[in-house]
């Protein structure tokens, strides 16, 4: 029971913050600074707590973050109120174990992701890229997920720059055999017409796409200005000037030679020691110093570059020799940066002058300009032919605000991200968690035993998330819910008097409205969830509901010895006491023969 309260306590601290109407959480964190933000995951992890129940259900937050990137607060709602809808079972210990519930909690999860795949709506991003519904479909999928974040009042342009993300990082990955058999053997191997036998089979979305977004998709935080400032940079931005005044600040269509080694004089890995006794020997050391540093500049100059980038450090001489050959220099660049400049111009970083080859040099960037916003200067390479790497420029008026908009913004890449690798749409609202209930009280209706109760049990924790969007509107919660329930199974009724007649799924798009809490049809209203973020929700949830039931109890490590606890601190005492009177002697000796001497 110490569990199941716990669990809720974690939940009532985000519960608030779901939905349209959510509210804001000002945390204080231990350096003194204030975070300010309605993101559950955010919230959750400055939370300290101390049970071990609580920080299994902060970590559930985690793994969805890191997972699919949104649901974090439905999940730990959720799985809350799972465990409560146990609580009721567990105080008939002679009735219901924990084995007992564990196995009907198991069975509703696969009943509840069969109905999850029965609501959803199959759609493909990259085939039907350009059809109109295709697009207002997208939009409407990250305006589901940003409309119930501070970003909300800038919408459009947080859609937009999330979509122009998402799409331009996306990378076709080319199967190596899109044709198996049956069996998965390769049919090209085949010998006799029995062999022959197969048929295509595609691999999921998820092997044909990749989306990192992580590494590619770089966010860069300028205050100043306002929101509605923010672009998507068509290629690479990076806070960096010119190691040389006279160096160009505007090129077209460069080509652009990336670099990690330095382009100055090297230095000894160890400490190293030279004698020099001649005057022109220390000359003779000076020229060659110089005579590397040139080698290298004209081994570069031969390629004929506009724009040389380095990881490394650029000498004052290597400086003269680029800029005298009118070549535009970086240097100290990071590596991530180096590796989406790469990406976005087509360019190979390379480790040695001399290995140099025509097809290193990247030309796809259309645009090199050197800008400055407020007092610092930053470099554009932008107008890339086909970039597979972009940068997201956020401006806003204070660094909280930045911050909150920076969240609210990777939450929304998340969800085009998860469309990508798995194309499949579920109606918002809680219109699918009002499915799954109703879906699993007709299904429990039929079992049979001692998991009848916990099966349904499961369908009833479903409608906390349509009860919170209600409750946070202000609206009456009961009214609200009865007639969502009655809507889904009088649809739920309907599909089953006309099962043979049809071979359609049962499918019911209506859910509350987060705004006005007023029951709506999902489908008419354009709100929508990826259907990889609510299965990953109710796993998590219900897998860890189940793993929490399995812990019997506590276990602290207490001392009931309390004798010997007592002859120890007894003998520690003499022990210091000892040791103090032995010190004040020595000192009581050394200050008498001082004065004796």
């Amino acid at each position: 029971m110490g569990n199941i309260a716990a669990a809720r306590a974690v939940a009532n601290i985000i519960r608030t913050t779901l939905g349209p109407r959510s509210m804001l959480k000002m945390l204080l964190d231990p350096m003194g600074g204030i975070v300010l933000t309605n993101d559950g995951h955010c919230i959750l992890r400055e939370v300290d707590v101390s049970h071990p129940t609580a920080k299994s259900m902060i970590e559930l937050s985690r793994a969805q973050e890191e997972e699919v990137g949104d649901g974090t607060t439905s999940v730990i709602v959720l799985a809350a109120q799972v465990l409560s809808q146990a609580e009721q079972f567990l105080r008939q210990e002679n009735t219901y174990h924990p084995t007992v519930l564990v196995q009907a909690y198991t069975k509703a999860l696969s009943k509840a992701l069969e109905i999850c795949e029965q609501q959803a709506v199959e759609l493909d991003i990259f085939k039907n890229k350009d059809d109109p519904e295709t697009q207002e479909l997208l939009k409407k999928l990250v305006e589901s997920s940003i409309g119930t974040k501070f970003s909300a009042r800038w919408n459009d342009k947080m859609v937009e720059m999330a979509l122009q993300a998402v799409l331009t990082v996306a990378t076709h990955r080319a199967p190596t055999n899109l044709l198996t058999t049956a069996d998965g053997s390769d049919p090209t191997a085949a010998t006799t017409p029995k062999d022959k036998d197969w048929e295509p089979v595609l691999p999921p979305a998820a092997a044909l796409y990749e989306v990192d977004l992580k590494r590619y998709a770089k966010v860069e935080k300028i205050p100043g200005g306002e929101i509605d400032d923010s672009c998507v940079v068509q290629g690479v931005m990076f806070q960096k000037d010119t190691v040389h005044s006279k160096m160009r600040r505007r090129i077209e269509n460069p080509r652009i030679l990336l670099i990690d080694s330095p382009l100055e004089y090297k230095k000894g890995e160890s400490q190293t020691q030279m004698d020099i006794t001649e005057e022109d020997d220390w000359n003779t050391l000076l020229k060659m110093e110089e005579e590397y540093v040139e080698r290298l500049c004209t081994e570069i100059i031969a390629h004929k570059p506009d724009i040389v980038i380095s990881e490394k450090g650029v000498s004052d001489l290597a400086q003269h020799y680029l800029a005298k050959a009118d070549i535009t220099a970086f240097r100290r660049l990071r590596k991530t940066d180096n590796n989406r400049i790469a990406k976005a111009v087509g360019a190979t970083i390379i480790s040695r002058t001399d290995e140099i080859t025509e097809k290193d040099i990247g030309t796809h960037c259309g645009l090199f300009e050197m800008r400055k916003i407020g007092d610092d200067w930053f470099c554009f390479l932008e107008e890339c032919k086909d970039p597979k790497a972009c940068t997201i420029v956020l401006r806003g008026g204070s660094k909280d605000v930045l911050n909150e908009i920076e969240r609210n913004l990777s939450d929304a890449m998340q969800v085009v991200r998860n469309v990508v690798y798995n194309p499949k749409l579920v109606y918002g609202g809680g219109a699918i968690e009002m499915a799954i209930a109703v879906g699993l009280r007709r299904e429990g209706q039929k079992m049979e035993g001692i998991q009848q109760d916990p099966f349904k049990a499961v369908g009833e924790a479903m409608e906390i998330i349509p009860q919170t969007l209600a409750q946070n509107c202000g609206v009456s919660v009961i009214r609200t819910i009865t007639q969502l329930r009655a809507k889904h199974a009088e649809a739920y009724d309907e599909h089953m008097a006309n099962a043979g007649a049809s071979d359609k799924p049962w499918t019911c798009s209506w859910g509350v409205n987060g705004v006005t809490g007023e029951i709506v049809d999902m489908k008419e209203y354009g709100i929508w969830e990826p259907l990889s973020v609510k299965v990953q929700t109710i796993k998590t949830a219900i897998e860890s509901a189940c793993m929490i039931l399995y812990v019997q109890c506590l276990l602290f490590l207490f001392i009931t010895d309390y004798e010997f606890v007592l002859s120890l601190i007894v003998q520690l005492t003499a022990v210091f006491m000892l040791w103090l009177c032995t010190s004040r002697r020595i000192d009581g000796i050394v200050s008498g023969s001082k004065r004796n001497s």
